[in-house]
Order: structure tokens, then sequence, then C-alpha cells
């Protein structure tokens, strides 16, 4: 596994195109919280996860790119089955180049329960050191 961590919650990749990811992460007592919903940091690590895919999968030989910010809005309780969604179409990078990818977290019956937001800085393979990891 390229990013172990992220295995952590066991989500599962149900579609997987370039500039989309689709994932579903099953209802367990391992990611849930004293309150009995799944946990925060569970969503953000699924949203992270769909986001990274959708764009990793989006971009061209020679472009890299990591997050530099993560944030997320929560609307309802999670619980159940969740589906994450994300689509993106990389701009051309020819420097360095920040880009927001949004991945949604729908419950079984189609609610909006969290919306994470992902800062993904990308860059050339020749930038290196001088993007987001050379910070």
């Amino acid at each position: 596994m390229l990013v172990p961590y992220s295995g952590s919650i066991r989500a599962r990749v149900r579609e997987l195109h370039p500039g989309h990811a689709r994932l579903t992460l099953r209802d367990r007592h391992a990611i849930r919280q004293h309150l009995g919903s799944i946990h925060a940091v569970a969503l953000v690590n699924l949203g992270e996860l769909t986001s990274g895919l959708a764009m990793l999968s989006a971009l061209p030989v020679g472009v890299r790119a990591i997050v530099t910010q993560l944030s997320a809005e929560y609307f309802k309780k999670a619980r159940g089955l969740l589906t994450a969604e994300a689509t993106v179409a990389p701009p051309v990078v020819t420097g360095p180049i920040d880009l927001e990818v949004f991945a949604d977290i729908k419950d079984a019956v189609g609610d909006l329960v969290c919306r994470v937001t992902a800062n993904w800085r990308m860059d050339t393979e020749g930038q290196r050191g001088r993007g987001a990891e050379g910070q």
C-alpha cells in the first residue's frame, strides 16, 4: 500500500478513473467515537483519501502533488454505510500551483454528512525542493 495510514479506516474503492473517485466506508466499532457515530477524523481521512485518488489519478507524468491543508464541515451524524466522492480537473502545471478539491461524504439515504476540502499543491518533478516538500 502506498499510504499505509489511509488503510486504517478500511475504505473500499468503488470507482476510480482519471479525475474521479468514489469510495465507501462501512460503519464499524473501530472508527466510532464515544457518542456512537463515525469519528470526525475517520471522515477527514476518508475525504482526503478520496480527493487524493481523484487528484493523483489525473496528474500527468512528471507532476507530483501533496496536501498542504485540510478542512471539514460536518452536517449530520455519520452512521451506516458512507459514500465519498470527488471529481477534479487539474490545471496545467508548469510550477507550484494550489488547487482545492472537495470530497462529499453521504450516508446511505444520500444526505450530505461531511464535506472535506483538501488543498493540493502541485509541482513538476524538476522543481523538487521548492514546492510543498521543501517548506
